[in-house]
Parts: C-alpha cells; sequence; structure tokens
C-alpha cells in the first residue's frame, strides 16, 4: 500500500499558505490524507546550489531520511511536495546521490552524525502527479459536486516540474493539469507559454526582466480568452498575481487576471468552502463565479 508523506517547505508556510489550506482540504476530501514531515527543515531552494552545492544536498537529504526514518522503513513512501521548487530540489538530490557515490559518502556521513541515514527507497512525488496518476481522473469526476461548465482556464505549469525530470509529463507540452481541468468540467485553453518562465527570483534581484517574462505570460492568457490561471508553484502564483499592477502601470494595460492553486480550483468544483480553500485570500477575486449555487453546480456568469 502506498504511504505519502507531506513536505510543504518554507513557501508553503507562509506566502504560500493558500496551495497548503486547499492541498491539505482536497486530499482529505479525497481520501488521502497526507501526514506532515517531523522537523523538516528547508531544502535549499534552487538559488543555495550556487552558494554551496555540498550543503544545499545535505540540506535536501536530511528531509528524505527523516521521512525514511518517520515511516520506519516503509518500501513504498511517497513524498508529496507542492511547491515546485522543493520538488525539482528534492528530484535533484536523489538523483545525484544515486549517481555520484563520492557525493553520497559525504552526504550520509553528514546524517549520520545526526542520527540519521539514507536508504533511497522513499519516492518524491509532485500533488499533481498523484491526482491525476495515483487517485486518478475517474474519482476525480465522481467527486465533482460542482461542475466548472463555462469557465476557461489556462493551466500554467511553469518550469520546474517537467524540466529537467520528466516522470508524469511532457517536458514541451504537459497535459495532466488540462485533463484535470476537463475532468472538473472546465474548458482549458490551448496556448503556448504553458511551461515559460514567470521570471522566478528575477522579480526581486533585475526587477525589470522579472516583470516582463510575467507579463509576457498574462497578456498571453488575456489573449487567449481565459477567465483564470491556475498553477503548480508558489512563486508563479506570486509573481503573476501580485504583480499585475505593477505589470499595469510599467507596460500600460489593464489586467486583472485571477491567479490560483489548481487545488483551489479542484475545491470548487468539489464544493469545499472558500474559506478551505482560501478564495477569500485572493488578490483579484474570481469575478466570472457568480455565488449562485444552483442545481448542485456553479453559475458562471
Amino acid at each position: 500500500m502506498t504511504q505519502y508523506i507531506y513536505y510543504p517547505g518554507c513557501s508553503v508556510k507562509s506566502t504560500g499558505k493558500v496551495y497548503e489550506e486547499s492541498l491539505l482540504s482536497v486530499f482529505k476530501y479525497l481520501d488521502t490524507p497526507l501526514k506532515e514531515i517531523d522537523d523538516w527543515n528547508c531544502c535549499g531552494a534552487t538559488a543555495y546550489f550556487s552558494i554551496d552545492e555540498s550543503e544545499a544536498f545535505g540540506l535536501a537529504a536530511r528531509n528524505l531520511a527523516l521521512a525514511e526514518k518517520q515511516f520506519n522503513g516503509s518500501k513504498n513512501l511517497h513524498i508529496v511536495a507542492p511547491c515546485s521548487a522543493c520538488y525539482l530540489v528534492l528530484k535533484k538530490t536523489q538523483d545525484y546521490l544515486n549517481r555520484d557515490q563520492e557525493l553520497r559518502r559525504k552526504i550520509e556521513l553528514g546524517l549520520n552524525e545526526v542520527g540519521l541515514s539514507y536508504e533511497s527507497f522513499v519516492q518524491v512525488r509532485h500533488p499533481l502527479d498523484v491526482v491525476v496518476n495515483d487517485i486518478g481522473l475517474d474519482k476525480i469526476k465522481e467527486k465533482v459536486t460542482r461542475p466548472l461548465r463555462g469557465l476557461k482556464v489556462a493551466c500554467y505549469y511553469g518550469c520546474q516540474i517537467v524540466r529537467p525530470y520528466r516522470d508524469f509529463d511532457h517536458e514541451r507540452n504537459p497535459m495532466t493539469m488540462d485533463n484535470l481541468v476537463e475532468a472538473l468540467g472546465g474548458e482549458p485553453i490551448d496556448w503556448p507559454l504553458k511551461t515559460r518562465c514567470c521570471g522566478g527570483s528575477l522579480t526581486g534581484t533585475i526587477e525589470e526582466v522579472g516583470l516582463r517574462l510575467s507579463y509576457i505570460i498574462l497578456r498571453e492568457v488575456r489573449r487567449r480568452g481565459a477567465d483564470l490561471v491556475i498553477t503548480t508553484c508558489p512563486l508563479c502564483q506570486f509573481n503573476l498575481e501580485c504583480y499585475q499592477e505593477r505589470i499595469n502601470k510599467d507596460f500600460n494595460e489593464s489586467l486583472e487576471i485571477p491567479i490560483i492553486y489548481f487545488t483551489q480550483l479542484m475545491g470548487l468544483a468539489f464544493g469545499i468552502s472558500d474559506k478551505e480553500i482560501g478564495i477569500h485570500r485572493l488578490f483579484i477575486p474570481i469575478t466570472k463565479l457568480a455565488k449562485l449555487r444552483k442545481g448542485g453546480e456553479n453559475v458562471y456568469v
């Protein structure tokens, strides 16, 4: 039997809190509750690897070792990592430790010093992968109480959950979220920028470059007629939602596009309360969603 353990990461406990709220609510609704890793630490994110690669691998490996220790030898253990950067870092750490024996010995010595060991049996999974490929779209359809009929959705995957590791989707034209939207009753739009970078941390370093990258994505979303964007990453969500006012000013635009997590969209279709999935926390509300609950489904106007 597959056992899931939850690695939140720093963003999901802070600026991406709504991601955690909706993720835990949706997985509970789908009878797949998630238990959090005890005493987890920051994975180092992608930036730390440019400062000290060995320490970065050590930080990430500690979380893998903690998961294995917590489940005490379970050979079918999967870490669910919702943040795209965390997911990528944990995947990268596993990959390098499996291929580089000198690095592995160094990391294992460090883990042994704090009473931990890493045996490589835990698997790193993104919740989108778990939802579509483990829980399954058939069950998702059965659980829908308010189909998202009439809602056009831009599925934005970002650049980290399908590259360089393409474990569960295509690296250039991923479709798992698109298929999920259809299962929820919505309409995924066809657009070419679903894996283009939003700018990432450039919004905090070289702001004009980061803002332009986000603007290009938002402009295409509007051109394609989408009502909202769903994403899988706290930083992507932050960049695309929170900088819209600045983007409008810099590029003489009038963008007002809701940016939500795919788990929030699932929660809407499942009839979970707006508060439980953090809809009330949005900076840009879903104006097309009328609060009319008729016939057990959402009504869009």
